[in-house]
């Protein structure tokens, strides 16, 4: 009886765990799933940067660590080779309206190359984001050519 009683308690918590999984209770739903959004091209005033943007951001992830988060951005550019990726503050690391904004720029290859397979072309970069640099922050959104991507908390 006294076994009954402990497996019925143990499932009654565990079906609670359903409700948790999209919950900010969850510490592995820190931020949600990433969304795709289309754009369209703006000339902004401010530093030079030579390196393009990234034709396609097509995933983008936040981890929490100790002091911070760090993000992930998988980048997808039209042909092989491409190198120094690095995501670009827009709003130097202040949120705007609660969004933090990057840039997924990265370095052409030298000389032509081939287009080949999407996945031999997919550029990985990441960036650590401190607890300071993360309050008052309910999103965080990466700009490529052709799209944006964000995910919010």
């Amino acid at each position: 009886m006294k076994r009954l009683i402990v497996a019925l308690t143990l499932l009654s918590f565990l079906s609670a765990c359903g409700a948790v999984r999209d919950s900010r209770l969850n510490p592995f739903n820190w931020f949600g799933r990433d969304r795709e959004e289309r754009v369209q091209a703006v000339e902004i005033q401010g530093p030079v940067e030579t390196r393009p943007l990234v034709a396609q951001v097509i995933s983008l992830k936040v981890d929490r660590m100790p002091g911070g988060a760090i993000i992930y951005a998988v980048g997808l550019p039209a042909t092989q080779g491409h190198w120094d990726a690095e995501l670009v503050s827009l709003n130097g690391e202040v949120p705007e309206k609660g969004t933090l904004t990057y840039e997924f720029r990265l370095a052409p290859p030298p000389g032509p190359t081939r287009q080949s397979t999407p996945q031999s072309r997919e550029v990985v970069v990441g960036l650590f984001v401190s607890d300071q640099a993360l309050l008052g922050v309910r999103n965080i959104a990466v700009i490529a050519q052709q799209n944006r991507r964000s995910v919010r908390r």
